[in-house]
């Protein structure tokens, strides 16, 4: 397969998972799906680190646009320089999806922000994960109503997109390595 080629189907593949990590993180502001514990401060500081909306987004649609770009430049693979260029931005791919995988799993790890009795506390803070598993002490959070349900699915999507994200962009690293020292294929119909 053409480097290029190679290079287009990672850009698109990382797109639909931009968009997934931005949706999530935008979402886990409002938990319970009410806008009054993001007006009242009544979220985790794993929600306002925003790794969705920062690593899983941003600094990685900077790297997919021009991953894109340089697989559709000069024919078939692009050029040499390019192809460069798409390592670095690749590894700034990794890095947004490693900062998007910490912030979700230390996200997960500590629990939702929740009411349990007159007080907001982090029940789970210290749980290494146990809560995870155990939906019985899922009770302790009263108020926003499944708050754990709520965080345990968008953090764990995070985790997943991430992940994918991540290994997507150093595939295209080595992609980039190989389109770099090879050179760039031709299509016969020009040559």
């Amino acid at each position: 397969m053409c480097t290029g080629k190679c290079a287009r189907c990672i850009a698109v593949t990382l797109y639909p998972l931009v968009f997934l990590s931005i949706i999530c993180n935008i979402i886990l502001f409002f938990p319970g799906w009410d806008v009054k514990y993001a007006k009242d401060g009544h979220i985790t500081e794993e929600v306002k680190y925003m790794g969705g909306l920062l690593g899983g987004g941003i600094l990685m649609l900077i790297p997919a646009l021009y991953i894109q770009l340089t697989g559709e430049e000069g024919g078939c693979c692009g050029n040499r320089c390019g192809m460069f260029f798409s390592i670095v931005f690749a590894a700034m791919g990794v890095l947004g999806a490693l900062y998007s995988f910490i912030v979700a799993l230390k996200g997960l790890a500590n629990g939702p922000l929740c009411r349990n009795g007159a007080e907001w506390t982090r029940p789970f803070l210290n749980s290494n994960f146990t809560y995870v598993n155990d939906y019985k002490l899922w009770s302790m959070c009263q108020e926003p109503k499944n708050v754990v349900q709520f965080n345990i699915g968008l953090f764990v999507t995070l985790l997943a997109a991430s992940s994918v994200q991540g290994l997507l962009c150093a595939i295209q690293m080595i992609n980039g390595l190989f389109g770099c020292l090879c050179g760039t294929c031709f299509n016969k119909q020009h040559a």
